[in-house]
């Protein structure tokens, strides 16, 4: 007969509601507690959106070895629009594209715009690259991702991936893979040109 009873007990405890809402209850707060404390801090403040490589968001900053010589900044080309665009010499729609990239570039470089040709160098090679850029005359600035910082920065899926950034610095198109043609590359920058400074 005890043994019925506690068992008994023990059926009583599970279908009483109100103990059942006292243990969601604490469930419910342990775990906001939880995402409370293991949220990730905040690494700085921000008068701006912080960098992502997103349309609408501030391209991050990165320095690069140029091919054939010295350095450059993405931030150092505020007030300029920029065409970043990523890319491999093994890659056929990169291959592809280059030509209408040059074609714009000569067009539209007097009017504020700047393409930089950022060779995915980690997974190509600075011979190639160099190749590559004497085989399609380019004349734009080719920068080298030796280490992969940049494809990692700007969370590399695909080549060729291209960024439109306007002279604010901030991404406002991301085309992933190619071939782009002149009038799609055109069309992307053209209203960005457009806006004042």
């Amino acid at each position: 007969m005890a043994k019925w009873t506690a068992t008994g007990a023990r059926l009583a405890w599970l279908t009483d509601t109100r103990r059942w809402l006292v243990v969601v209850i604490a469930v419910l707060v342990a775990g906001g507690g939880w995402i409370w404390a293991s949220a990730a801090p905040a690494t700085g403040t921000y008068s701006e959106r912080p960098p992502s490589p997103r349309e609408g968001f501030m391209a991050p900053d990165f320095t690069l070895d140029r091919l054939g010589g010295g350095r450059m900044t993405l931030s150092d080309l505020r007030g300029q629009v920029v065409v970043m665009n990523l890319w491999a010499s093994w890659c056929p729609p990169c291959r592809a594209e280059m030509p209408a990239l040059q074609q714009v570039y000569d067009e539209l470089r007097e009017r504020g715009m700047v393409i930089l040709a950022v060779n995915v160098t980690y997974q190509d090679g600075e011979a190639p690259a160099a190749a590559f850029v004497a085989e399609y005359g380019l004349t734009f600035p080719v920068l080298l991702d030796r280490t992969g910082e940049v494809g990692r920065g700007y969370l590399l899926r695909a080549l060729p991936t291209t960024f439109f950034i306007d002279r604010q610095g901030v991404i406002r198109q991301v085309i992933v893979g190619g071939p782009m043609s002149e009038a799609t590359i055109r069309s992307a920058i053209e209203p960005l040109l457009e806006e004042t400074p």
